[in-house]
C-alpha cells in the first residue's frame, strides 16, 4: 500500500507510513490555507484603512 493508492474510504487500515504521510500532507495543506487566509485578511485591513 502506498500514499498514491490508499483511499480513505477503504476498509483496509493504512500502514503507519501511509498514515504519517497523509497527516504530513494534511498539515502542509492547512499551513498553506492559513497563510493565504492571513494574507487576504491583512490585505482587506489595508484596503479598509486606505478608504478612510
Amino acid at each position: 500500500m502506498s500514499i498514491d493508492t490508499y483511499k480513505l474510504t477503504s476498509m483496509e487500515e493504512p500502514t503507519d507510513e501511509v498514515l504519517s504521510q497523509l497527516m504530513r500532507e494534511a498539515a502542509e495543506e492547512a499551513r498553506e490555507s492559513n497563510r493565504k487566509a492571513t494574507e487576504r485578511f491583512f490585505e482587506e485591513i489595508r484596503q479598509a484603512a486606505a478608504a478612510y
